[in-house]
């Protein structure tokens, strides 16, 4: 029973699709999953996930569970299920069986890649710190987990259930396309809207998702979310909606000159996720595959100026803080005033919070046009760190060791404002808000 509950729960979603108007009849199913679906129904076990299922692209073309869940007995993970083999996990390479050109682009993506936090600073903090079972309903939900096959051939619940984008599958595989394309209607409604990615682009160190909200872009969709034809067969930008772009619209989608793309990093041209952001291989092209989404709404001046301003943002955190900072530790370290251990010297926190969270906010908000998580959320919590706490606490390790960096131009004003500034800015605020707010 146990084998069947699973089965039907953990069917996997490939490609998302628009529900049709009318259910397919049983008849047709291929016999196999004709019997999948009169088991769990006489049984009633899956029901919803069956209804859902019934609503599907899927059901209408007689994709039902086997042709999903079909193994090998040679599999590392098949199971005797009834009498038939099947495996619980669909994996992208089941899932290429059907949408071949969809699987290689996935299993190519950074997205398919998150499952190497396995080896990061991020799962030092999960594994060791936290400790493992937070890392298990945390960092590896999202991240994904390897998943492990038991002795008896029943997956290890400490590995599984998992949905995490860059999941280590049995059979080798990377990823869960059921990540963003939910079981078990599969609907590109549900893929195409922004609430998807909020699952794991949300957060104090990656908060994409409520970046988008303050944005322009996310108040548009707000508000015009029922123009924007979620659920249509053909979804091209400035072609079958216009109101708002999504995440999906921007990273992934179809224009009238480029075709879906399971590679969010085709129009990606900065990596944002490092100490130090750098231009990643090929950035020409993938930032002129996103200029022309941009197009779509926007003139090539607008566009232009854009990325002048981003470009400008992700370059002050370079040199202002994020450069500085990883060369000071790098003196630090080399002195022996900090340990070759992760997290167990103050300064490494301090540090971690500086790039990891406050930095990225400072880059992602730029990147996406939100002002709040750039300034307050950002680059204001990036300064306050540096200079209040990150700065201080090298020079009680190491006395001199900042001296380089802050004679630079870009921190000169730690030696002092001159009189004529302080002058400048005195009479500005005491001309905007009186003698008592220029006091506040």
């Amino acid at each position: 029973m146990l084998a069947t509950v699973r089965l039907l729960m953990l069917a996997a979603g490939c490609a998302g699709h628009a529900a049709p108007t009318e259910e397919p009849a049983a008849a047709d199913l291929g016999a196999e999953s004709k019997a999948c679906v009169e088991c769990h129904t006489a049984a009633k076990v899956g029901t919803a996930a069956i209804e859902e299922w019934k609503k599907s692209t899927h059901a209408a073309k007689g994709v039902g569970c086997y042709e999903c869940h079909k193994a090998e007995k040679t599999d590392k993970d098949a199971m005797d299920h009834n009498g038939f083999t099947i495996a619980v996990i669909v994996s992208p390479n089941d899932c290429a069986r059907c949408h071949e050109k969809e699987s290689k682009e996935f299993q190519a993506s950074h997205h398919a890649k998150a499952g190497e936090i396995l080896g990061s600073l991020d799962n030092v903090l999960g594994e060791i710190i936290e400790g493992p079972q937070a890392a298990i309903n945390g960092c590896k939900q999202c991240h994904g987990s390897q998943v492990l096959v038991q002795e008896d051939g029943s997956l290890d619940p400490t590995t599984w259930p998992n949905t995490g984008i860059g999941r280590l599958n049995p059979d080798g595989s990377r990823g869960s396309c059921s990540a963003c394309h939910s079981r078990h209607l599969f609907s590109a409604a549900v893929a195409r809207h922004p609430d998807n990615c909020g699952k794991c682009h949300l957060g104090p160190d990656h908060p994409q998702k409520e970046i988008y909200e303050e944005s322009k872009h996310g108040i548009a969709f707000a508000a015009n979310e029922d123009k924007m034809n979620l659920d249509g067969k053909s979804w091209v930008v400035g072609v079958d909606y216009s109101a708002a772009p999504t995440c999906a619209t921007c990273h992934m989608s179809a224009t009238p000159t480029q075709g879906v793309t399971h590679d969010p990093g085709e129009r990606i041209s900065w990596t944002l996720r490092p100490v130090v952001s750098k231009k990643l291989e090929n950035w020409e092209q993938k930032r002129n595959n996103m200029k022309d989404v941009c197009g779509n709404c926007h003139a090539a001046p607008f566009v232009d100026a854009f990325y002048t301003q981003f470009d400008g943002a992700v370059t002050l955190y370079n040199e202002k803080f994020g450069k500085p900072a990883k060369e000071i530790m790098g003196k630090l370290r080399e002195a022996g005033k900090i340990t070759p251990d992760p997290f167990d010297d103050k300064i490494e926190w301090t540090f971690f919070y500086l790039w990891h969270h406050e930095g990225r906010r400072a880059r992602h908000g730029a990147a996406m046009m939100g002002p709040d998580y750039t300034q307050w959320h950002g680059f204001f919590e990036v300064a306050d760190r540096f200079y209040n706490e990150f700065v201080p606490e090298a020079e009680e390790l190491l006395p001199g060791v900042t001296d380089e960096v802050m004679k630079q131009d870009l921190h000169r004003w730690k030696q002092g404002l001159s009189k004529e500034e302080r002058e400048r800015i005195r009479k500005f605020y005491e001309e905007r808000y009186g003698k008592e707010g220029e006091a506040n």
